[in-house]
């Protein structure tokens, strides 16, 4: 297990690297941060050269994969963090420093069993992308089909890991301060996104992701999955089809080619509702990266590393939920929200519908670019402590994903309505979901169930079996102890609410 000291010395390289990028610049001029923690970032950017403007993408670089992946989110934000900042992520999408070719090979010919000449006919040396995560290099198979080979960094799994470990004692820590903090959850957050980035260093997993989710979208006009070379792909990498299109971070060469780019971010919300409503599966990294348009228009998206799933209770009331905002039906909204335990029994239904009317009338029918995002993140933050509201930690991939979409379509129609664009998709499926002849079916395989499940019935009952809709367990927790003597309890503190200023900062542009 690392030690305290292993996971304090990360905590403040971390802060260091981030100051020396000049992130913590907006700390130390903010009128409401601590006067310790301006110190403390004062301090360390002792000596360095600082940059004429925040070196975001650098910053996020040096600490490691993990948090460039925080970083790939915000570039989707320009409204949150500037257009200067969010142009800067981009950096951080597919421009990282590649591996030597030769690393590549070698890793290729271990991985995969086989000679490289053996399995194809050529491989650009060059990568087309290189991620935190894995590079992607363009080839040609025996067979002669153009194919993308997608190979996972040497030691990835290990820097992964260490730094997790480090978030999993940060958590700990401030999980065991209380108040504002434990009602956040930390540890059951991380814990969560531990369980995507294991998932993610699986390159099998991916493509069986892939595979399922082209399956599952065959139907679905507009949206392109490429498919899966499996006698090319294993644990370390994968082979999928070559996918021949415009980057959705090239605006210039999607306005040359003729793209119709509010046609395109309506496709791009609807495709998205189809996943995570209809299907309950869903591509939960779709920064402007990993999306392509194809000629005919449709997008192609690339990268399952990360993916989403949500049973069927929680898709009806999520589409509830959204069409209850559309239609400004606060009370129905609110009514979910206790029925799904999100809000706590002791609080009253009617307050909680007031709050939720006050964050909601002002963006409603209003344009992406029209929206004050700050105050309505302080209204819904204010809600959250108003109500006693626990994180979820089972929601966050699909809330992160949410937000990433939201980004996407508007840097491609700043005009666009959320709204308007969701409406209409969420009351088709509701009307289909919710209607007579699915009530009856549903009653039909309810009974069926029940009866098959009799025996059971007991025991399920002594074990107070959660009722149907529940939030899913929260992963295992490691045992991590907490113990801390008064000096080390001041540092570790400051670090933390050095982090949080930071995050603060970078969410409300400070």
């Amino acid at each position: 297990m690392t030690s305290r000291l292993t996971h304090l010395w990360r905590l403040l390289t971390w802060g260091r690297i981030l100051a020396r990028h000049g992130a913590l610049l907006g700390i130390e001029q903010s009128p409401v941060a601590p006067a310790g923690v301006r110190r403390l970032a004062r301090i360390a950017r002792l000596g360095a050269f600082l940059p004429k403007t925040p070196d975001y993408a650098g910053a996020f670089e040096k600490i490691g994969p993990a948090a460039i992946k925080l970083g790939q989110t915000l570039a989707t934000r320009p409204d949150l963090v500037g257009e200067d900042a969010a142009r800067d992520l981009l950096r951080l999408q597919d421009t990282l420093p590649a591996l030597p070719f030769d690393k590549v090979k070698a890793a290729v010919e271990q991985s995969l069993d086989a000679p490289l000449d053996s399995l194809f006919q050529s491989i650009d040396p060059e990568p087309v992308g290189a991620a935190s995560v894995a590079q992607v290099h363009k080839a040609v198979t025996s067979d002669g089909r153009t194919v993308a080979v997608k190979v996972l960094r040497p030691g990835i799994e290990a820097k992964f890991a260490s730094d997790i470990e480090t978030y999993e004692w940060i958590a700990a820590h401030a999980a065991a301060r209380g108040g504002e903090l434990a009602r956040l959850r930390p540890r059951e957050v991380i814990a969560t996104f531990k369980q995507w980035t294991l998932r993610e260093l699986d390159l099998r997993r991916e493509a069986a992701a892939a595979s399922e989710l082209r399956a599952m979208m065959s139907a679905e006009d507009g949206y392109v999955v490429p498919e899966i070379d499996w006698k090319r792909t294993s644990r370390r990498v994968m082979t999928l089809d070559w996918i021949d299109g415009i980057k959705l971070t090239d605006r210039a060469a999607l306005e040359a080619a003729g793209i119709d780019l509010k046609a395109t971010a309506t496709t791009l919300v609807r495709t998205f509702l189809a996943q995570s409503i209809t299907h309950g599966f869903f591509h939960a990294d779709l920064h402007q990266g990993n999306l392509f348009v194809l000629p005919d228009g449709r997008i192609a998206a690339i990268d399952f590393g990360i993916m989403g799933r949500i049973h069927r209770q929680a898709r009806i009331w999520l589409a509830e939920i959204l069409y209850g905002l559309i239609t400004g039906n606060y009370r129905r909204v609110a009514e979910i929200h206790f029925d799904a335990q999100y809000v706590p029994a002791h609080h009253n239904v009617d307050e909680f519908t007031t709050a939720l009317r006050a964050v909601g009338e002002p963006i409603r029918g209003v344009p992406v670019k029209d929206i004050s995002v700050g105050n309505m993140l302080d209204g819904l933050f204010a809600i959250t402590r108003e109500f006693d509201m626990p994180t979820q930690p089972h929601l966050l991939l699909l809330q992160k994903t949410m937000v990433m979409v939201e980004g996407v379509a508007s840097t491609l129609d700043p005009e666009i309505n959320m709204w308007d664009a969701a409406g209409p998709f969420v009351e088709n499926w509701l009307r289909d979901e919710l209607g007579p002849e699915a009530k009856l079916a549903d009653s039909i395989l309810r009974g069926a169930r029940i009866l098959a499940d009799l025996p059971d019935l007991v025991r399920r009952m002594e074990l107070a079996y959660p009722k149907p809709g529940a939030a899913p367990p929260a992963p295992p927790l490691p045992d991590i102890p907490i113990g801390l003597d008064q000096g080390w309890r001041y540092a570790v503190a400051a670090a933390l609410g050095a982090s949080a200023l930071f995050l603060a900062q970078i969410l409300t542009q400070i």
